[in-house]
């Protein structure tokens, strides 16, 4: 069964990429109807946005073979594109750089390229246009090789409208994928998030979504039991955010809030398989006060609850 997922994995992104390479013209003969492939407009874009290179650094940035780069940067050479300088601080070195006609040719392609692309999503309505750019940012978050994230992106702000839907949509997956737990839980944060939405009391009562760089990455709600008991409920943290603190800042957001707003507890309920969770409720001086068995969402589940004296 794995096996086979894997493989529908690998078929859907070869057929995604079958997809988006003939949508933005790269099996042309001549990208962007100019005279030239991709690797060599790529290596254009490349040369007009660094310092001089060398060769050798163009190869190794761009994962091209040194033997293929000489002889492109040769038909370069030929074309008037660029030429070759000594650096002046190690006279065996030769730099790279493109030449007026060079730097002309890269503006041209660029415009293009400009062209091309609005011409493609100008269609779209902007609800749309956003989730395609929010889709690329994901592939790249998970598929590329910058550095992690840093928790001072994030901005925990009030909810909107689509962000309960959000948080709803996401915790379905999230704790299906992660625990197999069933729909049953789904419906569980479907019916917490639409009675704080029908009945809030914004004095006493708050949810916060944590973003970074403008993207959702997790939630939390604060909500009322009692005239002094208050519930922390619906925590969440999406994997690629994880790490970051965000978890910790949400609660205690939370238990910031809940003293303002004049609670004397905070209660919580969770799993005992939610270890990510769990400690962040210690950090946060939470201390668990009963445990029992429940089958709400799948077998074998243990149910906590935890409380924090204000």
């Amino acid at each position: 069964m794995a096996q086979t997922r894997r493989d529908q994995g690998v078929a859907a992104v070869r057929h995604f990429n079958r997809f988006y390479t003939q949508k933005i013209g790269v099996l042309d003969e001549g990208l962007l109807k100019s005279e030239f492939s991709l690797t060599e407009a790529r290596v254009i874009y490349e040369l007009f946005h660094r310092e001089t290179p060398t060769a050798a650094e163009l190869s190794r940035e761009l994962a091209l073979d040194p033997g293929y780069l000489s002889r492109l940067l040769r038909n370069f050479s030929a074309q008037g594109l660029i030429e070759k300088v000594t650096s002046a601080t190690d006279g065996r070195q030769h730099l790279v750089k493109l030449t007026e006609k060079g730097e002309e040719t890269f503006e041209r392609l660029n415009s293009r390229s400009h062209d091309s692309i609005r011409a493609l999503i100008s269609p779209l309505r902007a609800d749309a246009r956003q989730r395609l750019l929010d889709a690329m940012q994901t592939i790249q978050d998970l598929l590329g090789d910058k550095p992690p994230e840093s928790g001072a992106n994030v901005v925990l702000r009030a909810h909107r409208p689509g962000d309960i839907g959000w948080v709803v949509h996401r915790h379905g997956v999230l704790y299906s994928q992660e625990y197999g737990w069933d729909e049953r839980f789904e419906a569980l944060v479907a019916s917490v998030a639409a009675k704080f939405i029908l009945e809030q009391e914004p004095a006493r009562e708050r949810c916060w979504i944590a973003e970074l760089n403008g993207r959702g990455v997790g939630s939390v709600f604060l909500v009322r039991d009692t005239k002094t008991v208050a519930k922390l409920r619906l925590l969440l943290v999406e994997p690629s955010a994880r790490g970051l603190g965000i978890g910790a800042r949400l609660v205690d957001t939370c238990v910031a809030f809940a003293r303002e707003a004049g609670y004397r507890k905070v209660r919580l309920w969770t799993d005992s398989q939610l270890h990510a969770a769990r400690r962040v409720y210690e950090g946060a001086g939470f201390e668990r006060v009963s445990a029992e068995p429940h089958h709400q969402f799948g077998e074998g589940l243990i149910g906590e609850t935890w409380e924090l004296k204000l």
